[in-house]
């Protein structure tokens, strides 16, 4: 088992190292075949996740003991242990399928960016791998969101709300950096949380402050891929509309923040989008 953590470890290692990639000119100079290659050694990477799901019959447990007592010990040590290591091993595969399916996204855009095409009718991104059938995860307390999280749908594990509120008090003074990691740092930590939509929305939005509206623009997406029906929804894809404007991509731009009157005709964000469209002299 040992063996294999490592093995696992080492993939996780692979993927993060084969998806990696720097922000800007970087990023506008790669063709498509660079990204469809990504995509490739992503593929190749869950593909060896997988087997570590398959048994090499070469378990051996020791449970001999002088008395049944000893064997019942036995037993419940090597239960414990084993419980221990595959709750190991299946956080650090859901650790590593939340941050391929994330980076997958990325690439799904800069796709869409390359060949020209319509980036507000990207749907959520595939989970990577596949969906499985959900594990009945351990009973954890969970506590409401209170009003200074907003209303979000769903419950909040124990210190979920902490984190939210501690990043959007680094916004909120004016350290926009570190508010975006700290944003970026809450979705890693709490995938599938009900604050992931505003989480990757606010991210934006602090990216945007610091000047970094490429990653910015990725931010809205992620946020409006995660709930494209939700509260933050509207504001999600206008301010990516905004943000496709200021990297001169006008025509995605015009689209996309057309595209906010059409889904959210009775959202505050519609007269917002509308004025963008104005000023960037869409027809």
């Amino acid at each position: 088992m040992h063996i294999r953590a490592k093995r696992v470890a080492a993939i996780a290692l692979a993927v993060a190292l084969s998806c990696s990639g720097t922000v800007g000119q970087a990023q506008t100079d790669q063709t498509l075949a660079d990204i469809r290659q990504e995509l490739t050694i992503l593929n190749v990477e869950v593909q060896k996740l997988k087997r570590e799901l398959s048994t090499t019959g070469n378990s051996a447990l020791n449970l001999s003991g002088s008395s049944v007592l000893d064997r019942v010990a036995a037993i419940e040590a090597e239960l414990q242990r084993l419980t221990a290591q595959s709750e190991e091993l299946e956080n650090r595969i859901n650790a590593v399928v939340s941050d391929g399916t994330n980076r997958i996204g990325d690439l799904e855009f800069r796709l869409v960016e390359l060949e020209g095409g319509d980036v507000s009718k990207l749907g959520e991104t595939s989970t990577l791998g596949g969906d499985v059938a959900a594990v009945t995860p351990p009973v954890t307390p969970r506590t409401e969101p209170s009003a200074g999280a907003g209303s979000a749908a769903g419950e909040l594990a124990v210190g979920e709300e902490a984190d939210f509120q501690a990043a959007m008090q680094a916004f909120e003074s004016g350290d926009a950096a570190r508010a975006a990691d700290l944003f970026a740092r809450f979705n890693q930590t709490y995938p599938g949380s009900p604050l992931a939509a505003r989480a990757e929305l606010n991210r934006g939005r602090a990216l945007d402050a610091t000047g970094d509206t490429r990653e910015a623009a990725r931010a809205y997406l992620a946020s409006f891929s995660a709930d494209t029906t939700g509260p933050e929804a509207p504001d999600a894809l206008f301010e990516l509309g905004a943000a496709l404007g200021r990297l001169n991509q006008t025509s995605q731009a015009c689209v996309t923040l057309g595209e906010v009157g059409t889904r959210f005709p009775a959202s505050d964000a519609v007269a917002r989008a509308r004025q963008e469209m104005d000023k960037l002299g869409c027809s």
